[in-house]
């Protein structure tokens, strides 16, 4: 069976790739690329729900968008660092999937981990192309890694049209209904859990689509510059 993924999105706590790119994976499994997820948390110190009930609710997702996989590394969550025993963790999973194109956490947010996420996550994707590291696997690094936005503003260096995909997001982002508002719950209230914080998640798309010229859109940041073969590839 080839394990091999044109994606592969990584979310330092389950549903941070939900929130932030769900979008972006659904238009491209709906183009026939596969796609995984690897989750490097449970989410075990979140304010609402439980490891055992996001487990299920990151499950229900998966099974939502149609991802290939989903995998949880079960790093400690709050305390993982970009070191060398979590590196190689990555570092095999990347060879055993070999994306072309990695999605990673926003480079700066208001969690700390979502940094620490998308640091760890770009070293270990440069690292998995070096030989002399061994893991028993042949070595593979990722063509692009790509940091989609997540609760801070930070300016896109561009931008997924998600217009036909924007219910879907939706859906599958409900799917953690642990994290969000619920009128009957008698846990403490958290930013995302508010009540007006779904609606929020639709603006936000929309907003950014506004600015792309589109309904619905999902940011991204780069790495290194990205080219073109002819201008006429550009929107």
């Amino acid at each position: 069976m080839d394990k091999h993924l044109d994606i592969l999105a990584f979310g330092a706590h389950p549903d941070d790739v939900e929130l932030s790119c769900s979008g972006t994976i659904a238009k491209h499994i709906a183009l026939g690329s596969k796609v995984g997820i690897v989750d490097l948390t449970r989410g075990e110190l979140g304010t609402r729900g439980s490891a055992e009930i996001r487990d299920k609710e990151a499950a229900k997702a998966a099974q939502l968008l149609g991802v290939e996989m989903r995998h949880n590394l079960n790093f400690k969550d709050g305390f993982f660092q970009n070191d060398e025993s979590h590196q190689m963790e990555i570092i095999k999973i990347i060879r055993e999937y070999r994306p072309r194109i990695v999605l990673a956490n926003a480079v700066s947010d208001r969690h700390p981990d979502h940094k620490k996420g998308s640091d760890l996550v770009s070293y270990a994707c440069f690292l998995a192309g070096l030989p002399k590291i061994e893991t028993g696997q042949d070595a593979w690094r990722p063509e692009v890694v790509y940091h989609y936005i997540q609760f801070d503003e930070i300016e896109p260096d561009f931008v997924v049209d998600i217009s036909n995909y924007i219910d879907k997001k939706i859906e599958v982002v409900k799917a953690f209904s642990s994290q969000f508002y619920d009128a009957k719950s008698d846990e403490p209230e958290t930013i995302i859990s508010s009540k007006g914080f779904l609606d929020s998640v639709r603006y936000r798309a929309a907003n950014i689509g506004r600015l792309a010229r589109v309904a619905y859109g999902e940011g991204f940041t780069v790495e290194r510059l990205i080219t073109v073969d002819t201008l006429d590839k550009l929107k």
